[in-house]
């Protein structure tokens, strides 16, 4: 272990300075209905499905296109192209290598609106393109939505059957995102029997790498699970040809029914771009006129997602306000230095985002009381555990003016909270017991996020936020989640982060669960978690960690950043460890990284959408993690 030394009168005296100053940042920013909200950022695959959805909505005529969203279209271009790396590609996090989708989607988008291909921008990504195993390496989504204008073959991308409702409740096996992604989808790939039309002579044949097959790729052996999908999506592909047109069209009437009802008391279906993009396109398709009400309103609901400021143009993947808020509102509460009626303003408005219908989750727990909360300003239909638990973290620190509204809500929240445990004793996102492993070898389940499984950070901070609600720590519930987190030890003494990047991130939240279920800072799991904490400190003091994380299932390590910075600390106080230098390097990194206004920049992706395949720039993480990181230190030397 570092070297325990004595924390100064100085560092405690600058530390409250910061964290002063960052409060002050805070109650200046936020919105007079309570709620904090930051930017979400992604990569450049949503301006580039963009610009596929305006080829959808307004095909070309005669072979030329003019939509009439050209202004919108050319901005997005320009967003993609200042996005380009040297090397010709794109990739999917800031710093990160060229990825083969981002980079496919982009060519397709650039291509659409009349980039020359014989330019260098074009050659140089092409050349990246085909470098990393050409259009047959992308994933099946790309390929699916491509097909869609006959630019890729439909017999070598997966099919996603409308018929699938029709199977009772094997949908709601697969995770929220998935359910809400494939069923539109699914209209819309059955629908599509004609390729939309392209600009004239339009086409991708240039990705294509010589000699290598269309087909969807295979495994080894004849009987494993993705050999038999395999063989089964070609019964699918049968049944599109020969099978029943009354059961295609009984299920495209059920799924559209589905998705309808999914749209009411939201801010599009399941608030989240790919399901809304599909969404308009299957209403287009299913003959909903612009004018119709549903479709208008999902129409405005996707273009709501636009920001277009004037200096900026891009797309969010949906809005964090609410974990915005939650997270704001626990690092105030923690400083002790906000004023009663900035939190008490975020209290209320939190209030009346509680969840009071049943969604998804109920297939599962249909005699649970509805509650819990959901990540966006409207998203009644899936509300999800770990907001649920951020929410009641913060709402711990205020007095709203109905308190006993708010007993009774963080009443109901506990006992949804205790209902939405999975067998095996942790907590996922959205659903119980997501966890059909074979689903994962599907032909489209190539996103890398077909399942819900449990996870050690969500279950770490669901436990430390049910035992602050007065839930025993002799709990079944409490026990379980702990012998979860105890057996999800990865052997280097971490924890891997699902939701954000990566071990810092999963590591910090698990010792503060395990910590709160009452594990002793000198136990084995603790002790292990404090030491790989501290071995892998960057040398200026703070911590930092890559999105290749992901890819090779260990560690790796980047520059330094303000939120894994405070995620690190955090996890080392949690561990017992206030003293060491580790600790006190850490909070001087953030105390120096502090701008003058109280905030702090940081520019990596540190949130994870989809390991590997989707990652997300939280523009609020980089102030409330450390405003919570400097506040616990402060706690801690009290």
């Amino acid at each position: 272990m570092t070297p325990s030394l004595q924390v100064t009168d100085a560092l405690v005296a600058s530390t409250a300075q910061a964290a002063k100053r960052s409060v002050d940042w805070f109650v200046a920013n936020q919105h007079e209905s309570g709620y904090w909200w930051g930017d979400l950022t992604a990569d450049t695959t949503l301006e580039s499905d963009f610009v596929l959805l305006q080829l959808w909505l307004y095909p070309p005529n005669n072979g030329s296109w003019d939509p009439p969203t050209r202004i919108q279209i050319d901005r997005a271009v320009k967003s993609i192209l200042e996005q380009q790396l040297d090397s010709g590609g794109f990739n999917i996090f800031p710093g990160g290598p060229a990825d083969v989708n981002a980079s496919v989607k982009a060519y397709f988008a650039l291509k659409t609106v009349g980039i020359s291909v014989d330019g260098a921008r074009m050659v140089a990504l092409r050349a990246t393109i085909l470098g990393l195993g050409g259009l047959q390496a992308a994933n099946s989504y790309v390929k699916i939505n491509l097909s869609l204008f006959g630019l890729y073959p439909r017999q070598h991308v997966p099919s996603i059957p409308p018929e699938l409702i029709l199977l009772g409740k094997t949908i709601y096996e697969m995770s929220s995102w998935t359910r809400a992604i494939v069923i539109p989808l699914s209209i819309v790939h059955a629908m599509t029997v004609t390729a939309r039309p392209v600009p004239a002579g339009f086409t991708l044949e240039e990705l294509l790498v010589s000699g290598v097959t269309l087909e969807l790729p295979r495994d080894d052996g004849f009987f494993n699970r993705r050999n038999t999908f395999l063989r089964i999506d070609k019964v699918f592909k049968w049944w599109e040809r020969f099978g029943s047109g009354a059961i295609r069209q009984r299920a495209i009437r059920k799924c559209m029914e589905w998705v309808v009802e999914r749209t009411r008391y939201t801010d599009g279906l399941a608030a989240i771009y790919p399901p809304m993009m599909y969404t308009v396109m299957a209403m287009d398709l299913l003959g909903y006129s612009p004018e119709h009400p549903d479709r208008s309103e999902a129409e405005s609901q996707f273009a709501n997602l636009m920001v277009d400021d004037g200096k900026r143009f891009f797309f969010q993947p949906c809005f964090s306000v609410v974990w915005d808020t939650a997270i704001a509102a626990h690092a105030l509460g923690e400083s002790g230095m906000a004023p009663a009626s900035v939190m008490n303003r975020a209290g209320d408005w939190l209030l009346t985002k509680e969840v009071r219908r049943k969604g998804d989750w109920s297939v599962k727990r249909p005699n649970v009381e509805p509650s819990g909360w959901y990540f966006e300003f409207a998203n009644e239909y899936y509300p999800d555990i770990d907001d649920t638990a951020m929410v009641m973290l913060g709402l711990h620190f205020t007095k709203c003016e109905k308190t006993g509204s708010q007993a009774s809500c963080e009443k109901r929240a506990v006992n949804w909270l205790l209902a939405m445990q999975s067998s095996d004793g942790g907590w996922a996102a959205f659903d119980v017991d997501n966890n059909w492993q074979f689903l994962s070898d599907v032909p489209f389940a190539d996103h890398n996020a077909m399942l819900d499984p449990t996870c050690p950070d969500i279950t770490g901070r669901v436990v430390e936020s049910l035992v602050l609600h007065g839930v025993s720590i002799e709990h079944a519930a409490i026990r379980k989640g702990l012998a979860y987190l105890e057996n999800s030890q990865e052997a280097d003494g971490s924890w891997q982060g699902r939701w954000g990047v990566n071990y810092i991130y999963g590591t910090c939240f698990a010792v503060r669960g395990l910590r709160a279920a009452g594990e002793s800072d000198r136990e084995v799991a603790v002790l292990r978690a404090g030491e790989w904490l501290r071995s892998i400190q960057n040398a200026d003091g703070g911590w930092g960690e890559s999105p290749e994380s992901y890819r090779g299932n260990g560690f790796v390590v980047a520059s330094s950043t303000p939120s894994q910075t405070a995620w690190a600390v955090m996890g080392l106080i949690a561990s017992g460890d206030t003293y060491s230098s580790s600790v006190q390097r850490g909070v001087e990194f953030l105390i120096e990284t502090q701008n003058t206004d109280g905030s702090w920049n940081e520019d990596a992706a540190t949130g994870t959408g989809f390991p590997n395949v989707f990652y997300l720039r939280y523009h609020l993480y980089r102030n409330s993690f450390p405003l919570l990181a400097l506040s616990t230190f402060l706690k801690a030397e009290r």
